[in-house]
Formats: C-alpha cells, sequence, structure tokens
C-alpha cells in the first residue's frame, strides 16, 4: 500500500513537472498556458475550495480536481509540445539533489527562527 502511494506521488510529482514545462512553451496557446497557470497556482496555494482541516473530504478536492485539471491540459497540448515536455520533465526529474543547496535552505530556515525567537525573546 504504502508503496503503491510513493509511485503515485511520484507521478504527480512528474505530472506538475510536465505542466510547468507546457505552460513556459512558446508553442503552447496563450488560453492553454492560463489554465496551466491556475493548476499551478491551485497546486501551490494553501487556499482550497473545501479546507484541508475538514477530514476527508479536505484533502479529497486535492486528490481529485487537480489530477483531472492536469489531465484537461494535457489533453489540449498539442502532442509533439507534449512529448517535449514529458522529455525535458524526465530530464529535470533525472538530476541529482544538492546537498550544498539543501544546506543553504536549512541555514536560512534556522536564520529565520532564531530572528523570530530573539525577537520575541528580547520583547518579554
Amino acid at each position: 500500500m504504502l508503496e503503491k502511494l510513493r509511485a503515485w506521488a511520484q507521478a504527480l510529482k512528474r505530472q506538475i513537472v510536465i505542466v510547468w514545462h507546457l505552460a513556459r512553451d512558446p508553442k503552447t496557446p496563450w488560453w492553454l498556458k492560463a489554465w496551466f497557470g491556475i493548476t499551478l497556482a491551485y497546486a501551490l496555494s494553501p487556499i482550497d475550495l473545501i479546507p484541508d482541516f475538514i477530514p476527508v473530504f479536505g484533502l479529497l478536492d486535492d486528490l481529485i480536481l487537480l489530477p483531472f485539471f492536469i489531465w484537461l491540459g494535457m489533453h489540449f497540448s498539442a502532442p509533439q509540445v507534449l512529448a517535449n515536455a514529458r522529455a525535458a520533465a524526465d530530464a529535470a526529474l533525472r538530476l541529482p539533489a544538492s546537498r550544498a543547496g539543501a544546506i543553504g535552505i536549512a541555514a536560512i530556515w534556522a536564520l529565520a527562527i532564531g530572528a523570530t525567537a530573539v525577537y520575541f525573546w528580547r520583547k518579554t
């Protein structure tokens, strides 16, 4: 079960990268770019149609709507543009993770948390 869920999450990650490449392709029509922009904004937005704190239904809209938005956009994409976006996404996902980048992001978070703690500590 866990392996199946992990494979589904990897496939969704790949689909989002494909959408990103489709949205940036100059051969994609403007209205489809707008659709992909809305899809990516919905995927990254903390605001949902059904709030996440509602049990089951809060996450269900993400599990149903996001794949549907992606599928619909890909359905209207030109086959050659879609093939190019898939190849670009596969190449992007094969890149190794950067340890220096991860350390840099962790350092930024540590500094932000430390600065917030110092700010509130001095206030009291």
